[in-house]
């Protein structure tokens, strides 16, 4: 279980994780080889074949500082047709390979031939912890991580955030989620991050020397997930609503550094002849969603640091955890 802070009004899901959305499951694959320490991290929607079942989904980049590989069908069509992946900027060519071998092999299963598809694989830059040219992430870690899948996931510095620094501490794989009641149902909503960004100086909860990290550079990816049911030019607009948890934690957005938001909806749609049917939540009530998307988004990214542990970089340079600076806050009684 995993303990859940006091950020925000609304109530959290029965795990605080994005997986709290029926169906939604996360997967790790870690390395920490050969002076590498990175990874990949899935999420996979509820369908077992996204291809065949897509859902809506919608992007948003805050600041292009980043080699997303996906976003652009995604925004065109308003739709996720393969599980998301978040890894190391120079992994993510390999990764990117790796999808379509799976979705290939998924959909031979199925009984068709994949002649096209779409996967949506974002990065973050790991190389101030890892050896980042070997690019030791391809089909086997994807695989692996895919495989390993399910409800109950670690955080911290693991797959995708296993070399990652945030605020100049030590970053990694976060996650959160809220409940929102509609009309008597409980509609949930998640976000996963990876967090490898911001200037120590900004971060807003704890007093860190300037120095930890001077400039705001790197990536934060936040994936979205949610049964609510939104049109793609809604859930554009919720998922906009991540960078409210950021900017509450002290991020100006620099311009060193790549924010991008990824979300879908696993809510259904229905198919009537040539037309698509699809429920939407009325606009004078998305002020739910667009809270439930700040706060968690807050509190992912803290999770994130808060369950990573102390590293150190390539060139020697210790890496401390926020939860070892909150605790010498509180034994000096600042």
């Amino acid at each position: 279980m995993n303990s859940a802070l006091n950020i925000g009004r609304l109530p959290h899901g029965p795990r605080n994780l994005i997986t709290d959305v029926p169906g939604v499951r996360v997967g790790h694959c870690t390395v920490d080889a050969d002076g590498c320490h990175t990874g990949v991290t899935v999420v996979l929607p509820p369908c077992r074949n996204p291809f065949t079942s897509k859902l809506t989904a919608a992007s948003c980049v805050f600041n292009g500082y980043g080699k997303t590989l996906g976003l652009v069908q995604v925004d065109e069509l308003g739709t996720l047709e393969t599980p998301i992946a978040l890894t190391g900027t120079l992994n993510v060519g390999k990764v990117h390979d790796a999808m379509v071998s799976y979705m290939i092999g998924l959909c031979r299963e199925d009984g068709f031939d994949l002649t096209s598809v779409n996967p949506v694989v974002c990065e973050c830059n790991d190389s101030r912890i890892s050896d980042i040219a070997k690019r030791p992430i391809g089909e086997k870690e994807l695989f692996e991580a895919i495989r390993s899948a399910s409800a109950d996931f670690a955080q911290g510095a693991v797959g995708a955030g296993r070399g990652t620094v945030c605020y100049g501490l030590k970053g990694g794989v976060g996650s959160s989620s809220r409940q929102m009641e509609i009309d008597g149902e409980t509609y949930t909503l998640g976000v996963l991050v990876q967090t490898n960004y911001g200037a120590s100086a900004d971060l807003r909860i704890a007093r860190l020397p300037e120095d930890l990290a001077e400039c705001d550079r790197g990536s934060i990816i936040l994936i979205v997930a949610t049964d609510l049911p939104l049109s793609s030019r809604q859930l554009r607009r919720v998922i906009r609503r991540t960078s409210v948890g950021m900017a509450r934690l002290g991020s100006y957005i620099g311009h060193g550094s790549g924010e991008i938001a990824v979300g879908f909806t696993t809510a259904p749609r229905r198919e009537e002849g040539s037309f698509t049917a699809q429920r939407a939540l009325k606009e004078e009530m998305m002020n739910l969603p667009f809270r439930a998307a700040g706060e968690c988004a807050e509190e992912a990214i803290l999770q994130s640091m808060l369950h990573a542990a102390p590293d150190v970089m390539r060139d020697g340079t210790p890496v401390r955890t926020l939860r070892e600076y909150l605790r010498d806050r509180d034994e000096a009684g600042e």
